[in-house]
């Protein structure tokens, strides 16, 4: 048996929940009074995974925000997988907005987890691998206590602890 205990972070999306809060959110929008006799939509692309808003006016598109988000939080999503970006003019004065969904932790965020890791002085050793953080320690307290740590900073992705062993 080893003398070392690791666990991984990982940043990663039920896909399958998030098609299915897509749907949810698009069922509600035919539904919603205030989109009555509108051309607004919500659009889930599936091989970019990418979600597109198309609005009459920038009420319309906050309120198609606040029923996908909704959707994301009763499926247990974390709506910080969503990545908005820029909203642009489209068709006949229409509003675009693209939103990314955010899979996998990118080596930029994944080094600066590193970074809040060493800054919190716990004794555990750190290792970049892809699309993950491995964290290994000869303590199960150490990584216990990391655990609690990382949970209670506020960090840009969603994280999950896997592979405890």
């Amino acid at each position: 048996m080893s003398n070392s205990f690791s666990f991984d972070i990982v940043s990663e999306v039920n896909v399958m929940e998030v098609y299915n809060a897509v749907n949810q959110a698009q069922k509600e929008l035919k539904n919603r009074f205030d989109f009555k006799n509108s051309e607004s939509s919500i659009e889930l692309n599936k091989n970019d995974k990418r979600i597109t808003f198309i609005a009459d006016d920038d009420y319309k598109l906050k309120a198609l925000k606040d029923i996908l988000e909704g959707r994301f939080a009763k499926r247990g999503i974390s709506i910080r997988s969503l990545n908005y970006k820029l909203q642009e003019s489209a068709f006949e004065g229409y509003i675009r907005q693209s939103v990314e969904i955010v899979s996998g932790l990118p080596l930029d965020k994944a080094k600066e987890l590193v970074k809040l890791i060493r800054n919190s002085k716990i004794k555990v050793q750190t290792q970049i691998d892809g699309a993950k953080v491995k964290v290994i320690s000869p303590n199960k307290d150490d990584l216990q206590q990391l655990i609690l740590y990382i949970k209670g900073i506020s960090f840009p992705l969603p994280l999950q602890f896997v592979n405890y062993r």
